[in-house]
């Protein structure tokens, strides 16, 4: 093969020249630091002496490991190694450089520096952890990688080929796949040209399939929790559940996906990447489609739940980004691992800081929790008594700080659910009929997609999505009460004890459901049904 021929050229030549011979090889790459990419130059220097090879520029063991994929992909490739003294640099030497995508790169400019190809003239990024045969394997983070070179004016990626699919979202840049390191060479020397691949963002988000979860027909009766969560899906609004064990806390939180607004192409890229850098993203499906839903376990960390780790890395609170968080027997959760999202669920970000730097990581979620009233779950239940003495149903409610509390806007207690709800009657049977079990997740999401259309209209410029999302500012601009309104929001502050947050907080609810009713002004009903969802704190 001609690539070949002219790596055994090359290399005869450098024989030739003598023990001062040498040369150095630029390749350009990238690194993701947080959620973000850093671009990173591969600076390849091979050099008469003993055969060795060093990499230098701050780079972890993953990389490190790099030299024996490099050596044993080069070979299976049909080239030779050189038996030189290689060095390879990694620039610049402060930003640490973790993972295996500096593999293709550090091939490149190894074979590049043994005379084997002529890197391209115009800017490449060159992306791809090797196999040891040669094959370019999966990489994580290669959509904020293709994004940073967008950015940077470098008009070519280089991936593996099944990444292609994920690096073809990024519209602007061309995106070569690349199945093996020889057909990459072969690629860059002219001789088997790869073609670019090709992806419409817009066609995939269009190819949705239905939400995969509980409808709101399957639960029976539970008509004002089904309510709360129309309004908490149509404003963005965290949500929090009591009641008895068994009352359908679960099953209601669950059904919450399926009424959720689809994500926008942007929102789309947002969630993608942060899936991307995770290592989450399905084989077959490269843009994450819908909202997510995460379900930690209480024991979850506080690194798992907020991110964190040496390198930090999102946790749940990020991959939730844009989605729904759902804390079940939220009390047992560490009171500092709950702590710790006050100011996440304020500000929709999660900032984390490192001797090596700091990282921020988007947060803006949907909270749902749902928690029993006390620790046997039969506290205020009309039909069990409860076992628990009363300093015990004291502190386990405590868990939950009065801040934290503060920063749900919708409280709600879910009481058992009748026979009647229940009874599904035979032919004969003498019970009469159950009521109808209400309405499907798709008319409840048709009205809160209509809501949210509302809300961005309304906000268009403004960085924000949705009523949960409004600063104090826009509070004042957006949601001004009608004279009625107004007088029973003046009595609700002073009766309920409300805080400047809670005001805000009754105001933005208040409205979400006028949105949702199609009104205009915010009325004196609309905040009557915002203040039903005031925690009995406040009482």
């Amino acid at each position: 093969m001609a690539a070949l021929a002219a790596y055994r050229a090359a290399a005869a030549r450098h024989r030739a020249g003598g023990r001062g011979t040498a040369m150095v090889a630029r390749v350009r790459t990238g690194s993701v630091v947080g959620l973000e990419g850093a671009l990173v130059e591969v600076e390849v220097d091979l050099a008469q002496g003993l055969p060795a090879f060093t990499v230098v520029g701050l780079p972890d063991t993953a990389v490190q490991e790099a030299r024996e994929r490099v050596r044993a992909a080069i070979r299976h490739a049909g080239f030779t190694f050189p038996a030189r003294r290689i060095t390879v640099n990694l620039a610049p030497a402060e930003v640490r450089k973790e993972g295996a995508a500096f593999d293709v790169p550090i091939a490149l400019g190894v074979l590049a520096a043994a005379g084997a190809l002529d890197l391209p003239q115009s800017p490449v990024l060159f992306i791809g952890e090797l196999s040891l045969d040669g094959a370019l394997r999966h990489t994580t983070g290669v959509l904020p990688l293709v994004a940073l070179a967008r950015a940077s004016g470098i008009g070519t990626v280089v991936v593996p080929a099944c990444d292609a699919p994920e690096a073809a979202l990024i519209e602007g840049v061309a995106v070569i796949g690349a199945p093996t390191l020889l057909s990459l060479v072969q690629h860059l020397t002219g001789e088997a040209p790869l073609s670019p691949f090709t992806r419409s963002i817009t066609s995939l988000l269009d190819d949705q399939s239905p939400v995969v979860g509980p409808d709101l027909q399957e639960v029976r009766g539970q008509e004002h929790a089904k309510r709360a969560l129309e309004v908490a899906a149509a404003g963005g609004h965290n949500l929090l559940f009591s009641g008895s064990p068994g009352a359908g806390k679960t099953l209601l939180a669950r059904c919450l996906p399926g009424i959720l607004p689809p994500l926008s192409p942007d929102e789309a890229l947002e969630v993608t990447q942060i899936y991307s850098v995770a290592g989450l993203l399905p084989a077959d499906e490269p843009l994450v489609r819908r909202r997510p839903f995460r379900s930690p376990h209480h024991t979850v960390s506080h690194a798992g739940l907020v991110g964190g780790g040496p390198s930090p890395r999102p946790g749940e609170l990020t991959l939730s980004h844009r989605g729904v968080l759902f804390l079940d027997e939220l009390p047992e959760f560490a009171s500092h691992t709950l702590e710790t999202l006050r100011q996440p669920l304020e500000d929709g970000v999660v900032t984390i800081s490192r001797a090596s730097g700091t990282v921020t990581f988007p947060a803006r979620v949907t909270l749902v929790g749902a928690m029993n009233p006390c620790p046997c779950g039969f506290a205020g239940d009309p039909e069990r008594a409860c076992t628990c003495p009363d300093g015990a149903i004291r502190r386990y409610q405590r868990r939950l700080s009065g801040p934290l509390l503060d920063r749900i806007d919708i409280h709600l207690t879910v009481p058992r659910v009748s026979y009647h709800d229940l009874a599904v009657p035979t032919a004969g049977a003498d019970v009469p009929p159950p009521p109808p079990s209400g309405e499907p997740s798709i008319s409840v999401r048709t009205r809160v997609i209509a809501a949210r259309a509302r809300q961005q209209l309304r906000l268009a410029g403004t960085g924000m999505t949705c009523n949960a999302e409004l600063t104090p500012a826009a509070v004042r601009d957006h949601c001004q009460p009608d004279g009625a309104a107004e007088g029973l929001l003046r009595t609700a502050v002073q009766r309920l004890h409300l805080s400047a947050r809670g005001y805000h907080r009754v105001l933005k609810l208040s409205r979400t459901i006028a949105d949702l009713a199609g009104a205009d002004a915010i009325g004196a009903p609309h905040v009557a049904e915002a203040l039903q969802y005031r925690p009995r704190i406040d009482e």
